[in-house]
């Protein structure tokens, strides 16, 4: 999802070659340094992970491997030649009970196991690492890739759907169909279009160390909702704000987990289009 805007986007200016998982497992150690060796890059951007959170809780293995011990291993290939790193972290590294949006060092201390593996991720690039460039974002969503709003609108056409994300939604024949979603999480949706054109101004300006960048603005997931079903003509659908405790998934969410974009817009002096008029863009192309 990430990856391909970003492919899109850099090859204006760069010469990018993309790798997908068909093509490089970056879990092995020696595929990374094969592939660092092939290509010789002076950018290496990681734009994969293992994003599924409730499954992270009981695939922490498989999580860890993708999340973590992958980036250290794209940092070990790259050490030698200080090649420059991209990688993508998360705003659920934190516990979500800040009061104003996190700043790029406060203090981190996740929730739950996707967390804690980006977390760990994070770890392993820093420290062997001095050329690189961390970015934490947040509520992704995209064109190609499942995702929040692809799901929402999926459960209005449906109108009978229930599966594993923030969402619950049920349906009678005579009846408007009612889609039930959290109202107790807030954060900042990120279209990730925007975020790849935030990359590539931070490229431009030879930036490094850790950036928070995401759409300007904030909602709750259902306030996101109801937003979305409005946009894209749903009318008929009711959405009903319900507590995170009602859906019972496995791994807890921060409540507030709204990241400060000051740095980037000192960096860069650009700021973000508003997450309202980056889902109207997303709804431009996006066929149901």
């Amino acid at each position: 999802m990430l990856g391909s805007d970003l492919l899109l986007k850099l090859s204006a200016e760069h010469e990018v070659i993309g790798m997908d998982k068909e093509e490089i497992d970056i879990v092995s150690a020696k595929e990374c340094k094969n592939a660092i060796k092939e290509t010789a890059p002076d950018i290496v951007i990681n734009a994969a992970a293992y994003t599924n959170t409730d499954g992270c809780e009981t695939a922490r293995k498989e999580c860890f491997a993708v999340n973590a011990d992958a980036v250290k291993n794209i940092a070990e290939s790259c050490q030698s030649k200080k090649i420059h790193i991209i990688h993508f972290s998360t705003d659920y590294v934190f516990d979500g009970n800040a009061k104003q949006p996190y700043k790029e060092d406060d203090k981190c201390n996740p929730i739950n196991v996707y967390g804690e593996s980006k977390l760990v991720g994070e770890s392993y690039l820093q420290s062997l690492s001095d050329n690189y460039l961390l970015i934490r974002t947040s509520w992704l969503y995209g064109i190609k890739g499942k995702n929040f709003v692809q799901a929402i609108m999926e459960k209005a056409k449906a109108k009978n759907f229930i599966d594993d994300t923030m969402v619950k939604a049920k349906a009678t024949a005579n009846k408007p169909s009612t889609i039930s979603v959290v109202d107790d999480q807030i954060g900042s949706p990120t279209y990730t279009k925007d975020l790849a054109a935030a990359i590539a101004l931070l490229i431009e300006k030879n930036a490094k160390g850790i950036f928070h960048v995401t759409n300007r603005g904030s909602c709750t997931w259902h306030q996101f909702a109801m937003k979305i079903l409005q946009e894209s003509g749903f009318d008929n659908v009711e959405v009903r704000p319900i507590k995170s405790d009602q859906l019972q998934r496995p791994a807890k969410r921060p409540a507030y987990s709204i990241l400060s974009m000051q740095k980037f817009i000192q960096t860069t002096g650009k700021i973000m289009q508003p997450w309202q008029l980056a889902l109207q863009d997303y709804l431009k192309g996006y066929k149901l």
